[in-house]
């Protein structure tokens, strides 16, 4: 059973590492990854309470699968509005090899933290508001649950190069934020060369990932 055919139910542990071979080390630094979370999630509100009871599915297989989608030789990642580490901490878990958190909210990149040294996972945390953190050119621009899509643009293409890729995790909204890109940007023009695909997503029938190129303001 895949996961997408098991969606009226929980994702359990064992269904997860089937259907993405992840090893049983790494397997076992998220498992710790979710254990710290629940912990946090008493003091400090990282995630939607309810959606822990499908942990598995709604945020890390949400997650992981976007590793799949970014360019082979992406070494520079850079996860906008981490909040509890979706996606950019699974990713970085899973091998993305360099990889930047940008949150705003000091707790939670206490959190991002901890869960960094738990894990043994390397990366970089930036306490700062995405508009005021100095540019990073990255391979892969990731953000989820974070702005609408004309807003993510740029946001996005501050940190963007020639060759970066953005994948945006999107739910049932995603048509009426494709058709406010050329109403809401602040100038549509800058995108003259931008490129939007549509993937569906592995966790949710009803959500699609948005993978976009030319990001650059022409």
């Amino acid at each position: 059973m895949t996961p997408r055919q098991g969606m009226d139910r929980p994702l359990s542990i064992e269904a997860f590492q089937s259907s993405t071979g992840v090893s049983r080390e790494t397997l076992t630094r998220l498992r710790a990854f979710h254990d710290h979370l629940v912990k946090w999630q008493k003091a400090i509100n990282l995630v939607a309470g309810g959606s822990l009871r499908d942990f598995w599915r709604r945020h890390v297989l949400d997650s992981a699968q976007l590793l799949d989608l970014a360019p082979d030789n992406a070494q520079v990642w850079v996860d906008l509005g981490s909040g509890a580490g979706f996606p950019g901490l699974v990713l970085a878990i899973l091998g993305a090899p360099e990889m930047h958190l940008v949150e705003s909210d000091q707790r939670k990149c206490a959190f991002l933290l901890e869960a960094a040294r738990i894990t043994e996972t390397r990366v970089t945390v930036h306490n700062a508001r995405i508009e005021a953190l100095e540019p990073l050119v990255a391979d892969v621009i990731t953000a989820r649950a974070l702005a609408p899509v004309p807003k993510l643009l740029d946001l996005a293409s501050r940190h963007a190069g020639a060759g970066t890729v953005a994948l945006f995790p999107k739910g049932e909204g995603v048509d009426k934020e494709l058709l406010d890109i050329e109403l809401k940007l602040t100038d549509p023009t800058k995108y003259r060369k931008l490129e939007i695909e549509r993937i569906p997503s592995r966790a949710d029938d009803k959500s699609t990932i948005l993978r976009i190129k030319g990001l650059v303001p022409s």
